[in-house]
């Protein structure tokens, strides 16, 4: 490797490890300030937060994502327990979502000892180029991103003695536990090892760890099951988080068209020009995707960042591969058992551009800062419409009560925001004093989250919603189920 080439790929991990750290904070910042965590099923686990209920109104559904519930859940019901604040509680618990990112990469770096620090700077680009597309999502996918690679790290380099098989076990149970798809990136973290050798310690350690892990799991599966109602939602969701077709989403098709017209570019203007090619190119692409946006873009990246979960599952496994095989002497790839793996691996390294892959990094990072930028500026006007709604006069009785009033009255371009299940626990989080006259309903809505029961005993039993809010839900929920 040249000079010139040494240089770049120092200015590339640095480019990659601030992007994936300001990323990060941003995460926390823009989060916390628009109430992000409120957005979409977000309402409805804010609203159950703020009513100490998380675990009776969804999360005993859910109880293989134990770790997401006591990560983040636990502690801000604490906070309102203590304060008597649900606006206190629901901060905590967007803090802490929020905040998974920026605590995996810190874990990360303090776990990592690979050369050049491999795992932390890959940790870092995938949080920069992966998280913006679920940025906002309810999904416990990111908690999971998050976990993955201080487990990738803690099992790659955690020291041959109790305490690191512990902290092995221990990484690999919150990683399995934050949610289903974790179960792909840990079989990731078991082939990372493996290709270390079959016979060598840490491997052997790791399949020991994870199938007293996977036990533990499916005992929880089976012993705290979902209740009839839910199991089918649960299961129908299951299908359309695999489902390829979303990665059809217009926004992550324009990402990869940015990409591939990058690639195309570089193409076309390096023999012209060979030093410049890589920035003209980059330039060329930002000038284009500025005409898109200004002139032809109509599209809103908002329900679909959930669907987008499906890009986490697939491309954060093949990331930590990379980084892990990157991070390998060529001592450790002959040992591999499999033994094309030192070829394989030094032509891709040899062939690998760090010029071309910074260009293209910063495309990403362009894209997701448009996108994001669009979806959190639409997402505070929609809570301003539904906060119009819920403290004004109109009434719409055919919902089911005069109380109720229909979200179909705000414009169809700001309702992209709407999330048809959660609509009512949204309307009570964003009215001042959390006290809305009326209960904005969406009257497509066809499931609802609570049953008559449940809703009853969380009026009688919780403070810190005002009475006539949680009387509000439960004539809601009392119409449905």
């Amino acid at each position: 490797m040249d000079a010139g080439d040494s240089a770049a790929w120092r200015r590339l991990r640095s480019l990659a490890v601030a992007a994936g750290i300001g990323s990060a904070i941003l995460f926390v910042l823009i989060g916390l300030s628009t109430g992000l965590q409120m957005f979409g099923d977000g309402s409805l686990f804010s609203y159950a937060v703020a009513v100490q209920e998380a675990w009776a109104f969804h999360w005993h559904n859910i109880s293989g994502r134990l770790f997401s519930y006591i990560y983040a859940y636990i502690p801000a019901e604490a906070v309102v327990a203590l304060s008597g604040s649900a606006q206190a509680g629901i901060a905590v618990y967007g803090l802490l979502f929020f905040a998974a990112p920026l605590l995996g990469l810190v874990a990360t770096f303090a776990a990592d000892r690979s050369r050049d620090r491999v795992i932390f700077v890959t940790a870092c680009l995938s949080t920069a180029g992966l998280c913006p597309l679920v940025y906002g999502a309810p999904t416990e996918m990111w908690m999971a991103h998050a976990l993955f690679w201080p487990a990738l790290a803690i099992c790659l380099h955690a020291p041959q003695n109790m305490r690191g098989t512990a902290t092995v076990f221990a990484a690999l149970l919150a990683l399995v536990f934050t949610h289903e798809g974790a179960i792909v990136l840990a079989g990731a973290i078991l082939f990372a090892v493996f290709l270390r050798g079959w016979r060598d310690q840490a491997f052997i350690r790791i399949v020991g760890a994870l199938a007293a892990v996977m036990t533990i799991w499916l005992i929880v599966k089976l012993t705290i099951r979902p209740d009839d109602t839910i199991a089918p939602v649960l299961d129908a969701a299951a299908y359309r988080f695999i489902d390829i077709g979303n990665l059809t989403e217009p926004a992550f098709v324009l990402l990869m068209a940015a990409l591939a017209g990058f690639d195309i570019a570089v193409i076309l203007l390096r023999r012209a020009a060979p030093r410049s090619a890589y920035a003209c190119a980059v330039l060329a692409c930002a000038l284009l995707l500025a005409v898109y946006w200004f002139w032809f873009d109509r599209s809103l990246l908002a329900e679909a960042r959930y669907n987008l979960r499906t890009v986490l599952l697939i491309v954060t496994p093949a990331f930590g591969l990379a980084a892990a095989i990157h991070a390998m002497d060529d001592a450790a790839r002959q040992r591999s058992p499999l033994p094309f793996l030192s070829n394989v691996a030094a032509a891709i390294e040899k062939a690998m551009n760090p010029r071309l892959i910074a260009g293209a990094f910063v495309l990403t990072l362009l894209v997701h800062a448009v996108e994001t930028a669009k979806f959190v500026l639409a997402w505070t006007d929609y809570k301003t419409a539904i906060r119009a709604l819920a403290t004004g006069s109109d009434s719409d009785p055919a919902l089911g009560n005069p109380l109720f009033v229909s979200s179909q009255r705000i414009g169809a371009s700001l309702n992209r925001l709407s999330w048809n299940s959660t609509s009512p626990y949204l309307s009570v989080l964003v009215a001042p004093g959390l006290s809305p006259t009326r209960l904005v309903v969406d009257p497509s809505a066809g499931f609802f989250w609570l049953s008559c029961w449940t809703a009853t005993h969380s009026e009688q039993i919780s403070t810190a919603i005002p009475a006539q809010s949680r009387r509000l839900i439960r004539l809601h929920a009392c119409l449905h189920r």
